[in-house]
């Protein structure tokens, strides 16, 4: 039996997505930016696509920049701001942001900018009086992740960004892991740039898009041709673009049934291991991705019995998850999520995350719980009796 529950880190390209590509790839694999007619079939399918991104967040299509992930968009989303500005400025990020926000923020830190990084809270999450206090004349921009990767924790994003709209500061935020899973509206949201990623969505790997509110000005990072309005420079990669434009379309539709689902099957997993002693929950339990489950091991050494030995485990029975805690040369280290959430170093080396997808029933989960619980009480005998 195999079961897939590592849906945050990619989803498996869906037959439309596939379709599409092929359909490009096989007739309409022109240059768009060509004027002959092959270009212009090309060029017809990127903007079908663009519209079709834009659809799944309702934004104007002319707002959406294809990147080649969502890792992309936020290094375009942060530097474009930054090098927009000739002297270092302010940042504020949260202390859980995904290292795609994470790093280039360090980057500019070493080049002399300020940066701010907002506390959370046991939950992980953001207070709104933590932004207004950390606001200073010089902030220029504004980070904060909308649904944690690791720990699946929903930031209030509207508070933030209505302090932010008030105060006239730029609001950037990564939703990969939101997009497709719960609705975004850029036209009610307060955000000015707001980043996208295809394989979270069931589209293919490689392609992204970086949303960019009408107004907001951004310094490219690559020089080019200028394609992209002038803000990604290369030659499209309208197959990869047209199956995440697919995806992102299918996404928007079934939405509406897909979402309740995920919450369902997301409680009953929790629920089913409520009783395990040696697992604590961690995130926010209401305020919540909607198919994202995770959990630590506090009694655990960190060492011996990790995160990433319960993905080993879990993987000999057919079951995919994975761990929260990086792995670097072999040592494991101390999730930063984690820490910043108050645990200790040897709780923030065991977190396991386990995420669902449209393919996952209600059986999948049933088989999940009794593995892990089983898995559990043989690495962790003294821990599963004290529990009876």
């Amino acid at each position: 039996m195999q079961i897939y529950l590592d849906y945050s880190a990619t989803t498996p390209t869906r037959p439309e997505a596939i379709a599409a590509m092929q359909a490009v790839l096989t007739q309409e694999w022109g240059n768009p930016s060509s004027l002959h007619e092959w270009g212009q079939r090309a060029a017809t399918m990127l903007e079908q696509a663009r519209m079709q991104v834009a659809g799944l967040i309702n934004a104007p299509a002319e707002s959406i920049v294809f990147t080649s992930g969502g890792t992309e968009a936020n290094n375009l989303a942060i530097m474009g701001v930054a090098r927009c500005y000739t002297k270092p400025q302010h940042i504020i990020i949260s202390s859980v942001e995904h290292s795609a926000v994470a790093e280039p923020v360090r980057w500019l830190e070493q080049w002399g900018w300020q940066v701010t990084r907002l506390p959370v809270d046991k939950w992980g999450r953001v207070s709104e009086n933590d932004l207004e206090n950390a606001l200073q004349a010089n902030t220029v921009l504004v980070s904060i992740i909308h649904g944690q990767s690791e720990v699946g924790t929903l930031q209030p994003i509207e508070g933030l960004g209505n302090i932010l709209r008030d105060r006239g500061v730029l609001f950037h935020t990564d939703a990969v892991q939101v997009a497709g899973r719960l609705p975004l509206d850029v036209q009610k949201l307060p955000v000015d740039l707001l980043s996208l990623s295809s394989h979270k969505i069931y589209g293919p790997q490689g392609a992204g898009a970086l949303y960019i509110r009408p107004g907001v000005k951004l310094v490219p990072l690559l020089g080019g041709g200028g394609q992209e309005m002038r803000l990604r420079s290369g030659t499209q990669a309208v197959p990869i673009i047209a199956g995440f434009g697919m995806a992102a379309e299918l996404a928007a539709q079934e939405m509406a049934v897909e979402t309740p689902r995920s919450i369902e099957l997301r409680d009953r997993l929790f629920d089913l291991l409520a009783d395990t002693p040696s697992l604590t929950p961690t995130g926010h339990r209401w305020h919540r991705l909607p198919h994202h489950v995770s959990f630590c091991l506090p009694d655990a050494d960190g060492e011996k019995l990790s995160g990433k030995t319960l993905v080993r485990h879990l993987n000999l029975a057919g079951i995919g998850i994975s761990a929260g805690a990086a792995c670097n040369s072999g040592k494991i280290t101390p999730s930063p999520v984690l820490l910043a959430m108050g645990y200790s170093s040897a709780a923030a080396k065991s977190g396991i995350r386990l995420s669902l997808g449209r393919h996952t029933t209600a059986a999948d989960i049933d088989w999940t719980a009794m593995v892990l619980k089983q898995v559990l009480a043989r690495l962790m005998p003294k821990v599963a009796l004290s529990g009876c």
